[in-house]
């Protein structure tokens, strides 16, 4: 899978530009039962701010020291205390794997390194006078772990399943927004940040930089920089440019407005196969795995399909998501 031109990459143009799970009583159930029997009396009522029903699974995973909840009571630091921790955490993701309908329970992650890796550029991405000065442009993280890092592109398909999903499973992913087909809803990349993502830049209108000119193309990055900025209260660190295409001035201009890091991808992830950058045809340990925001208007599902099949490939092969932000 090789830097395209527009018209033959993904990323927002090549290969296609553009259900709500029910829990059942079973096997799963009983654990739901025990983590909701040891949540009880610490104000559950609060996991759906306000007076409406807690949903089961938020509420177990939010007491398992889960996205939406406090850490789990108990001797902060222990051995013993953050083990169970992970276990009762993993008992939650398995209950909601159930939930959504995933084909088996989501890897957890080991934790990050106390010293994020040494990023270098990834040979034969090099820019002409570029040096290591720039930020680096990599497809995969350098680790030893079986662990690989989602992301997600553009921000078209605005789907609150996706958010509800993502976060009863516990799987931390980054969004590269590009503001042209994300200011119509602001409000639902908000509830994502909320939710633990990290939000990047992916330029104003998804143009192809290396034919824009040097203003063009500071206006395109630093400008969608402000945004992110005004909007969410955060700078990114990292860009993606679109198609993954960027010359010099890209890579300059980028550094110049705050950007530290350039991750492209080395697998793309659809709700019915992935697509692959090496020769191989698989996964590695520090992965970049690229997806879209994207509903059935543009794809052969919805994006919790589209999480369904990325998590199946990934689980099959013994690699967990960690959260990209550790590393880079």
């Amino acid at each position: 899978m090789k830097r395209r031109r527009p018209g033959t990459e993904s990323c927002g143009q090549g290969w296609t530009r553009r259900g709500r799970g029910h829990l059942r009583r079973g096997p799963g159930y009983a654990v739901l039962a025990a983590l909701l029997v040891a949540a009880a009396g610490s104000g559950c009522a609060a996991e759906t701010g306000g007076s409406a029903p807690a949903d089961p699974v938020r509420v177990a995973a939010a007491r398992a020291g889960q996205p939406g909840g406090p850490p789990a009571a108990g001797a902060a630091g222990s051995v013993a205390a953050q083990a169970e921790k992970a276990r009762r955490a993993q008992a939650a993701r398995a209950v909601a794997a159930k939930k959504w309908g995933l084909a088996g329970t989501p890897l957890a992650p080991p934790a990050p390194p106390a010293v994020k890796p040494h990023l270098t550029t990834r040979k034969g991405f090099e820019v002409e006078g570029g040096d290591a000065s720039l930020p680096p442009v990599f497809t995969t993280v350098p680790t030893d772990k079986k662990i690989v890092f989602l992301t997600m592109d553009d921000g078209d398909d605005k789907d609150p399943e996706l958010l509800k999903m993502m976060s009863e499973l516990n799987i931390p992913y980054s969004a590269f927004l590009s503001d042209y087909l994300v200011r119509d809803d602001y409000a639902y990349f908000k509830e994502a940040q909320v939710r633990g993502v990290v939000l990047g830049n992916h330029t104003l209108n998804h143009r192809y930089l290396p034919g824009l000119s040097h203003d063009e193309q500071t206006r395109e990055i630093c400008d969608q920089q402000d945004i992110i900025e005004q909007q969410y209260g955060e700078r990114p660190r990292l860009f993606r440019p679109p198609y993954g295409n960027y010359n010099g001035d890209t890579l300059r201009i980028a550094k110049s407005c705050g950007i530290t890091a350039v991750p492209l991808w080395a697998a793309e992830a659809f709700p019915d196969r992935m697509e692959w950058r090496e020769e191989d045809q698989d996964l590695h340990p520090g992965d970049i795995i690229l997806t879209h925001f994207r509903g059935k208007k543009d794809w052969k599902g919805s994006m919790p399909d589209m999480i369904r099949n990325v998590m199946k490939v990934i689980t099959d092969k013994g690699y967990a998501v960690a959260r990209l932000e550790d590393y880079v």
